[in-house]
């Protein structure tokens, strides 16, 4: 299983991964691209980039999806009309963020040499300096949110969890969520290392 590290002479945060593993965190990241760039809050290519700037005309109440939903949740409350121009103000340029910290992990995949169709026995060494690092760190934050809102994942349900087949898909997309947890909590700890 892959993790992150610490180069000792360079001080970069190092991974190494199998083919099979580096497509499956761009295909989960890409999802979440695809996830957050198709909704109203997508940014418009036919806007001159000084007017968008100082449009606000973002989306002013909760998404609908649930996993949009838990990663952009309704900051007041008690408070509708505070709460749908908070959202109305701030939700588009969260999302931006969001989609180019994914974009980030994608191209970094792709440089280290992940091909568009992955063969049997290829290895990504991936190199990553620290601001990169801080990076995938929060794009594995809201992809393992996305993985638990689509499972339903609650505290304290390790159980039910560990006790289905390994045959069963539900259990296999419950390793992949636990599997992106570690790397986040390699990359967590690599970074931390001075």
């Amino acid at each position: 299983m892959s993790a992150f590290a610490r180069h000792r002479r360079s001080g970069r945060i190092i991974a190494t991964f199998t083919g099979f593993e580096a497509d499956l965190l761009r295909s989960l990241v890409g999802q979440l691209v695809e996830l957050l760039r198709n909704e109203a809050a997508v940014p418009r290519e036919d806007v001159d980039p000084l007017e968008a700037l100082f449009d606000f005309d973002g989306p002013t109440t909760e998404p609908d999806d649930p996993v949009l939903a838990r990663l952009f949740p309704t900051a007041y409350r008690d408070d509708e009309e505070a709460a749908s121009e908070f959202r109305r103000f701030t939700e588009g340029a969260l999302r931006d963020g969001k989609a180019a910290a994914a974009s980030l992990v994608i191209d970094s995949l792709e440089e280290a040499g992940l091909p568009p169709q992955v063969d049997e026995g290829l290895m990504i060494d991936l190199e990553l300096d620290e601001t990169a690092a801080e990076t995938w760190m929060r794009s594995f934050t809201d992809v393992r949110l996305a993985l638990a809102v689509r499972l339903e994942i609650e505290e304290g349900d390790e159980e039910y969890w560990y006790g289905l087949p390994d045959d069963d898909p539900r259990a296999q997309a419950h390793d992949i969520y636990e599997w992106v947890g570690y790397l986040q909590e390699t990359l967590v700890a690599a970074l931390s290392e001075s």
